[in-house]
């Protein structure tokens, strides 16, 4: 028997959303993207400097080793923590670059490090806990805090201290309701990373407050200038967060690694499984290859190649009036200071972007995102993209600064 139609109109009524969605701004750097697209598509020669993801992506024997396990139906769920003989490379990665000996049962694979931060957040953070973390920073950081009903709190940090958190800001701001602490290093928007000593300082007054620290290290594998130090060398009780997106140049496959403290383990465990099952397979199938001398040597080359694109650009920038009182150190970001810059909108850094897209044709991100630490006076470069398209990005700003 067929059901009766209804016949009455009914009106629609708006669903009430989560009162912790409030707290999560857009993305706005993704408007720029979608102009900057547009533009394109419009037959505009746009040069980009505005995302960050590598031009690069998996070498060959990476993207062989994905199709090799689809062609061999190796496409099923795997372990809620990861392919094993994934973890035991990793693990090996790190005693290979760091000299870090880490069990493997401590390492949990991921769908990205988005996830990874996820998971780490839906762990540690309750309603109400407060998150200390530097302002800039990457604007998602405090978007899975607030998730989670917690609170980001972030802390303004300058050029002398490598825009990073520093032990005096912890003591200056830690409070009854603060839990831990959220750090990128290197780190995005600035490409700063924090020195060992700045790291275990900070690292120490957390520890003396029995807080919990989140460390993002997903850019360490693109260092310059030195060779860099996990946290996991210096604190066996913090969360690193890690990825396959930007050394590996792998950011569509959504793959990423967490190390947790043993004792934690069984509660990552236990929630990768409810929220995830488990990271793609084939990207982990995939990234296995990762770790050959074939593809290790493809990356090594490829971090000489983002090192030479700094060296030119942060020289030249700085030739045409950007302010960079730090050099970054890692990542493919440079967080640049345009007050000091003649143009009409020197002090609106989203006017000033807007103007530079229009105009110039290069897309590059105001501060915006980053944070409440004068972002209007700050952009952001990214110099994920060829050395050639980028010297005639600063051709194109040397006119449109000169008028």
């Amino acid at each position: 028997m067929s059901l009766p139609i209804p016949t009455e109109t009914h009106t629609a009524h708006a669903l009430q959303v989560a009162q912790r969605v409030h707290a999560i701004e857009p993305f706005r750097v993704m408007e720029m993207v979608k102009a900057a697209g547009e533009m394109k598509r419009s037959g505009i020669d746009v040069i980009s400097m505005s995302v960050g993801e590598p031009d690069f992506t998996a070498p060959d024997i990476v993207a062989h080793a994905a199709m090799e396990a689809i062609k061999g139906g190796i496409t099923q769920y795997t372990d809620s923590l990861g392919l094993r003989e994934l973890r035991e490379a990793i693990a090996g990665h790190y005693a290979a670059v760091h000299g870090l000996d880490i069990d493997p049962r401590r390492i949990v694979v991921t769908a990205g490090a988005s996830a990874g931060l996820l998971l780490a957040c839906a762990a540690l953070v309750a309603d109400g806990d407060e998150v200390l973390m530097p302002d800039p920073c990457y604007p998602c950081n405090r978007h899975f805090v607030s998730a989670f009903g917690g609170k980001p709190v972030l802390i303004p940090a300058g050029s002398s201290d490598r825009y990073q958190l520093s032990s005096a800001h912890v003591d200056a701001n830690w409070s009854a309701r603060t839990r831990g602490v959220l750090v990128a290093s290197p780190s995005n928007p600035t490409g700063t990373s924090m020195t060992p000593e700045q790291l275990r300082d900070m690292l120490a007054a957390v520890r003396a407050r029995s807080g919990f620290a989140i460390i993002d290290e997903i850019y360490q594998g693109l260092s310059y200038d030195h060779k860099p130090v996990s946290a996991l060398a210096l604190d066996p009780d913090v969360i690193t967060v890690n990825s396959f997106s930007k050394y590996f140049s792998m950011t569509g496959w959504r793959l990423g690694w967490l190390v947790v403290p043993e004792a934690l383990v069984p509660t990552f465990e236990k929630l990768a499984q409810n929220l995830f099952i488990c990271a793609p397979t084939v990207a982990q199938q995939a990234a296995l290859a990762c770790f050959t001398q074939e593809a290790l040597e493809i990356y090594e080359e490829r971090r000489r190649e983002f090192q030479r694109r700094r060296d030119y650009l942060v020289p030249a920038l700085r030739e045409l009036g950007f302010q960079v009182p730090v050099m970054p150190d890692g990542a493919f970001y440079v967080y640049a200071d345009i007050s000091a810059l003649t143009h009409a909108h020197a002090n609106d850094s989203t006017a000033f972007a807007w103007s530079v897209l229009r105009e110039a044709h290069v897309a590059i991100v105001p501060g915006d995102d980053f944070g409440f630490a004068a972002p209007s006076r700050h952009v952001r470069f990214s110099y994920a993209t060829k050395l050639e398209r980028i010297e005639e990005a600063v051709e194109r700003l040397a006119r449109f600064l000169r008028g």
